[in-house]
């Protein structure tokens, strides 16, 4: 299944650079980065379960957020994009 993972990560708080460096290195390995705070992660329910719960033992609940949509096996009639950068092939290899 297809999630996206978004996340606002308070860099003013102490530990803040450290959090958001890495929330964002945890969501690298289950996905690629389409935005900046945003990630699009193809996993089954297990790869969710552990991707939630890695993320929930490094950010702090009284400073930042991290929503999870899932958007299911049909993705591909969920999502339209505009604009510069050409979609990523999510289901593809990820490159790093």
């Amino acid at each position: 299944m297809l999630i996206l993972v978004t996340y606002d990560v308070s860099t003013s708080s102490e530990g803040g650079v450290k959090r958001l460096r890495h929330v964002a290195k945890i969501c690298q390995n289950y996905g690629q980065r389409v935005q900046n705070s945003v990630f699009e992660c193809i996993v089954d329910s297990t790869q969710y379960v552990i991707l939630k719960k890695e993320l929930s033992e490094v950010i702090d609940l009284d400073h930042d957020s991290i929503r999870f949509y899932r958007l299911g096996n049909n993705f591909n009639k969920k999502i339209e994009h505009l604009g510069t950068k050409e979609p990523l092939d999510i289901e593809g290899p990820l490159l790093f």
